[in-house]
């Protein structure tokens, strides 16, 4: 414990940058899974501080992902009840921790490509948002969306209703972003210690209220804000939470769903778990079993207590290693601070615009996909580089999952071309082959 609370230094201002990315992400996601906004909250509280207590990783931080939309959504039309749902992922949590104690962990070994498409997603979902079209759910990172439009198609749509106040409160929010990234700040020892996403947010809200005031066309309306359920009650909380109905759990439908769920949610953390341990400053490698039992633990307690399923996410995880977080400290923190807000300050939150966080999220993905990055891969020859933007534009155009397995294909075929040899030799010495 020593050792975590040394660092809380680092570990304090990190843990609400990931609870200000976090909030709308679990609220998007639980819209785009057509599930109540309290359930994806719920899910992200867990996944900070059970999975953060269970987890040996020091720096990814879990909680409900975009990647189990689909999923989520289709079961839940599937089964017509939430509460038969949740029965799916309590099966699927245990069913992560049998995985966990089977060794499964393995199965994560092999990624590339993966941070530069997670960059470059972040880019170009947050586009929309930047400019005020905030149509479509921030949690939303597949390429085919439910309005039947796609990643490319929705920022030419989002060019019909570019909004003045929202360009105007995203391009100071990007401002200070950049101006805390210069090394004058830096050096500076009492502005380095103020987390900059928090003063984004504290100034674009500011800024709007002054629109609001004084320039009500440039004002934001409620459709450009986050959205948080207000319980005037700790207790209105608790009954808002559904209970899995746990009669269901002889239909066969329950029990595919929990396979599925097991699987795709395991690979998700898998992945997300080998990509921040490469951003890791320390190097450090979390042991994949234990992180299979950590999730499975989180899923089985989210679905209890009546929340969306959860992985290892890689934006959250992205944002906490940026943001300085040392140890598993600030995944812990974020998920007490998600519980605080949803209790006792869900008005002030509702106050925030998404242009703010969206301006906050791209900078995050500018990180991840530095030009820097695509010219490393470049040097090393086209064996390394192809495989690499191949796995970039499979999940640009489909999805994490499929983009990986496309990358892992793209990069086994350059393997095998680059180390074939002729595997048969024949020596003849005069009547005698060998």
């Amino acid at each position: 414990m020593k050792k975590i609370f040394g660092h809380a230094g680092a570990d304090l201002p990190a843990s609400i940058v990931v609870f200000l990315v976090a909030l709308p992400l679990c609220l998007g996601v639980a819209v785009a899974s057509d599930a109540a906004p309290v359930t994806g909250i719920v899910a992200g509280i867990i996944g900070g501080v059970v999975v953060g207590l269970v987890s040996r990783s020091p720096l990814s931080v879990s909680g409900p992902a975009a990647g189990l939309t689909a999923i989520v959504a289709g079961a839940i039309g599937k089964f017509g009840s939430y509460e038969i749902f949740l029965v799916s992922v309590v099966i699927a949590g245990a069913l992560q921790v049998l995985l966990g104690f089977l060794k499964a962990g393995m199965i994560g070994d092999f990624i590339k490509g993966m941070l530069a498409a997670i960059g470059l997603i972040l880019i170009l979902k947050q586009i929309p948002h930047f400019i005020g079209y905030d149509a479509d759910p921030e949690g939303d990172e597949s390429f085919l969306q439910p309005d039947n439009q796609n990643t490319f198609s929705t920022i030419l749509y989002a060019m019909r209703f570019i909004s003045g106040g929202a360009i105007a409160i995203s391009v100071v929010s990007l401002l200070i972003l950049l101006a805390f990234e210069s090394k004058s700040i830096k050096r500076n020892k009492y502005l380095r210690l103020v987390p900059a996403p928090l003063l984004v947010v504290l100034v674009a809200i500011l800024l709007n209220e002054w629109f609001n005031e004084f320039q009500p066309a440039l004002a934001l309306a409620n459709d450009h804000l986050v959205k948080l359920d207000i319980f005037n009650h700790p207790a209105d909380f608790v009954g808002a939470l559904p209970s899995p109905a746990f009669s269901a759990i002889v239909q066969p439908q329950v029990w595919i769903s929990a396979v599925t769920l097991a699987v795709v949610a395991s690979l998700e953390s898998l992945l997300s778990i080998e990509a921040v341990d490469k951003l890791d400053p320390e190097k450090r490698i979390t042991p994949t079993n234990r992180e299979l039992k950590a999730q499975g633990i989180g899923n089985m307690v989210s679905g209890l207590l009546g929340g969306l399923p959860v992985t290892s996410v890689i934006v959250r995880s992205s944002a906490n290693v940026n943001a300085g977080a040392r140890t598993k400290l600030s995944t812990i923190i974020h998920g007490l601070l998600l519980l605080g807000s949803v209790l006792f300050i869900p008005g002030i939150l509702n106050l925030i615009p998404k242009a703010a966080l969206a301006a906050i999220l791209i900078l995050t993905g500018y990180k991840l996909a530095k030009p820097a990055l695509f010219r490393e891969y470049f040097r090393k020859g086209w064996d390394q580089f192809l495989p690499f933007v191949i796995t970039i534009v499979a999940i640009l155009l489909t999805d994490l999952l499929v983009g990986i397995c496309i990358g892992l294909v793209a990069g086994m075929v350059f393997v095998l071309k680059s180390n074939f040899q002729s595997a048969i030799f024949v020596i003849k010495d005069e009547h005698r082959y060998l």
